[in-house]
């Protein structure tokens, strides 16, 4: 996780929150809308960056993937940690994840 996060210029224990909040550190969990691993990534960014799909469950590609997807938020949201957690999980607009995602952070 700390590797993965600073690579992605994201703070570690931020991380840990988005697994916490999206998994609960369940390696196989899948979402009902068909999100995987630890950080909950969808299939289809696999795809965008030419990872197969089954190694969602890998570990290090999860969260790499799910940190850049982070990071990716973030720099379209300019720097709102806020917007960017509301987009990393498909609910712009709320504050109730980001709220959740807050509650866990430990710094």
């Amino acid at each position: 996780i700390h590797y993965e996060a600073k690579r992605a210029g994201l703070e570690p224990a931020l991380v840990v929150s988005v697994i916490r909040g999206e998994s609960n550190f369940r390696k196989y969990a899948i979402s009902s809308a068909g999100a995987r691993g630890y950080m909950q990534v969808m299939p289809f960014w696999a795809d965008i960056v030419g990872a197969p799909s089954g190694d969602l469950f890998n570990v290090r590609t999860n969260i790499r993937l799910g940190c850049a997807i982070l990071r990716s938020y973030l720099d379209k949201e300019n720097g709102d940690i806020s917007l960017a957690l509301a987009r990393y999980n498909g609910s712009r607009g709320s504050d109730v994840y980001p709220n959740y995602i807050f509650a866990s952070w430990i710094n």
